[in-house]
């Protein structure tokens, strides 16, 4: 039975549903999470061009990237067990060789 749904919303079209697509569904969260940094790290690399900053990059993801969250299907679960931002923050450092840790949010 699978547990965990992966959804993407469109940072382009904030809170717009009609733009929400489903990636998948998954038995167990790791898989889940897996499935959501693969779809972010494929829009960070979209984003990304040579020379950019993490700030840049991180300001253009949050605006146009794919913005992928996990819903639980069934059992409870409590907390947020992705957040795509928080992760986006992340890689953007490493992406652009600027280190570890995540950009300060520039919403």
């Amino acid at each position: 039975m699978f547990r965990y749904k992966v959804l993407v919303d469109d940072n382009f079209h904030y809170q717009d549903q009609d733009e929400r697509w489903e990636h998948g569904t998954y038995e167990s969260v790791e898989e889940a999470i897996a499935a959501c940094r693969d779809i972010v790290d494929r829009s960070l690399e979209e984003e990304y061009t040579v020379g950019m900053s993490a700030e840049a990059l991180y300001r253009r993801y949050v605006s146009f990237g794919d913005d992928p969250f996990i819903v639980v299907l069934d059992g409870p679960h409590e907390g947020v067990i992705f957040s795509a931002w928080t992760y986006a923050g992340e890689r953007c450092r490493v992406i652009c060789g600027e280190g570890r840790g995540a950009v300060d949010d520039v919403t």
